[in-house]
């Protein structure tokens, strides 16, 4: 099972679907080279420079942290159930009540959509929150996610980013 990246005071716990098999296979969130996790990560200002998976670590040091709504790896998210996603998006209100974090960051409108029950959801910022913190949902990073660019997720991932000043 892939570790959560967490620590101390998050100003954005980003949350992904679930692991994709090279994730759990190396151990590191996004870890597909055509994940643009990464490089909008770093593009949107929210890290100093382009980090490599292998750097996740550093995160924290950033206030950021990464989590996914449910464990189970699989080669696409849409192999995940309705039921899945919901237990995973109970999962995950509990474990940001007790973490804390600033802004809850949900890579995936679809994902969001089921786990929450919120089917009108948009991207960006949303009206309810999930244990306590802001939600704003952003677009899957995945190379699957044909509909966003790097730079286009990168300009979601600044909007967030210029919401905590």
């Amino acid at each position: 099972m892939l570790v959560d990246v967490l620590g101390p005071g998050l100003n954005v716990l980003f949350c992904g679907i679930n692991p994709g098999l090279m994730s759990e296979a190396t151990g590191h969130h996004f870890a597909r080279p055509g994940n643009r996790f990464w490089p909008a990560l770093h593009l949107s200002g929210f890290t100093p420079r382009l980090l490599a998976p292998a750097e996740q670590h550093l995160l924290p040091s950033y206030g950021l942290g990464i989590t996914n709504i449910v464990p189970r790896a699989s080669a696409k998210a849409s192999e995940l159930t309705r039921d899945e996603l919901a237990e995973g998006g109970r999962h995950l209100a509990g474990k940001v009540a007790e973490l804390g974090p600033g802004v809850l960051a949900v890579l995936g409108i679809s994902a969001y959509r089921t786990a929450f029950a919120r089917p009108r959801s948009v991207i960006g910022p949303q009206p309810e929150t999930v244990g306590g913190a802001r939600v704003w949902v952003l677009p899957n990073p995945s190379g699957l996610n044909a509909h966003w660019t790097v730079a286009t997720i990168a300009e979601e991932m600044a909007r967030l980013r210029a919401s905590l000043d």
